[in-house]
Parts: structure tokens; C-alpha cells; sequence
């Protein structure tokens, strides 16, 4: 892996932006800190594979709640649809007030494994969030 020197990336800051959006990824060395830039779509592709599994309940009322398999979101509405749509919304809103203090949320031991799903969420709008839900039957 190549590491570029973070001295020549900032002296070259729009050069290595035209690279990282359409060539590859680039890994930066500072000191004792490295990192990774990459494209919006990349860091797509690289979600692309989580999704955001649900289980789902018929409640007696005749109305649908919806339970969030890996993050720790639970919605009930009048029906399955009203229910997946709220699911999204509620799903964005957790990620960007998770990214808003993501210093302490990644640190989080009971938090660290909904980073990508945060990140996967921030890069969606609420119709691709909804989508993106599958839900299961679960067990009352």
C-alpha cells in the first residue's frame, strides 16, 4: 500500500482529491496517524452489503412495529409501509446525531458495530434508507 506523506498531500490538496474521486483511494501517513480518503461512491460500494434488518410484529390493534436488528430502533405504526417509512427516518436521525458526536459514539463498546450502518445511512436519502430495510417475521 502506498501511504502518501500528509506534507505533499496538503501541497497538492486538489491534485489528490482529483485521484481519490476518480482513480482510487488514498491511505495519508502524519506522524503517528494514518488515514484513508475515498470517494462518496466507494464508501458506498463498500456498505453496499449491509442492510438494515428488522423484526416485525402484528400487533393485536391491527398495527406493525418494527425492531431494528442491529441498531436500537424500535417504531410502531397503522401498517408495514407507514412503519418501514418511519423506520428510515428514524434510522437517518440516529446516524447524523451519531456523527455529530462521533468522538464519544465510536468509542462506545455498545455502539462501535452500528459505524457502518451510520455511515451507510449519511450517504442515503430516506426513500434509499427504506429500501434498504428488510424486514423478517419475529416472534411475540
Amino acid at each position: 500500500m502506498d501511504l502518501l506523506n500528509a506534507t505533499d498531500v496538503r501541497k497538492n490538496w486538489s491534485f489528490t482529491l482529483d485521484q481519490v474521486a476518480h482513480e482510487r483511494p488514498a491511505y495519508v501517513k502524519r506522524t503517528h496517524d494514518n488515514v484513508a480518503i475515498m470517494s462518496v461512491s466507494t464508501l458506498n460500494a463498500m456498505l453496499a452489503g449491509y442492510r438494515f434488518y428488522a423484526d416485525k410484529f402484528n400487533e393485536d390493534d391491527g398495527t406493525v412495529t418494527l425492531s431494528a436488528i442491529d441498531l436500537d430502533i424500535v417504531v410502531n405504526d397503522v401498517n408495514e409501509e407507514a412503519a418501514r417509512h418511519r423506520m428510515a427516518e428514524y434510522i437517518k436521525e440516529y446516524a447524523e446525531e451519531f456523527y455529530s458526536e462521533y468522538a464519544l459514539w465510536s468509542k462506545a463498546p455498545n455502539r462501535q458495530a452500528h459505524i457502518p450502518y451510520v455511515f451507510k445511512a449519511l450517504t442515503l436519502d430516506i426513500d434509499a434508507i427504506e429500501g434498504d430495510i428488510i424486514c423478517r417475521h419475529g416472534k411475540n
